[in-house]
């Protein structure tokens, strides 16, 4: 097996660790809290967004994007590569 062809593979399987983990933590980021009716005051719902967390899933669908560019780059120079050779 060519070794450009395991790099793509591994890189993947980085891709779908890396989005799976900015879901993950984009998830975490957000907290929601409900508050009753007390009185003439009615019940709502507050959201809270934490900023580290968000960061976090936002360099990590980055580092997805950035891996995805040099998978694209080392499958195509692979490709390429293979079909000069065959000629």
């Amino acid at each position: 097996m060519k070794r450009w062809l395991i790099a793509v593979f591994v890189e993947l399987d980085l891709i779908a660790l890396a989005l799976v983990g900015a879901v993950l933590c984009w998830r975490n980021s957000v907290h929601t809290t409900t508050f009753r009716p007390s009185g003439d005051v009615p019940g709502f719902t507050a959201t809270r967004y934490a900023a580290p967390w968000q960061l976090l899933a936002a360099v990590l669908v980055a580092a997805a994007g950035l891996l995805a560019i040099d998978t694209t780059a080392r499958l195509v120079r692979g490709i390429r590569g293979q079909v000069r050779t065959e000629r």
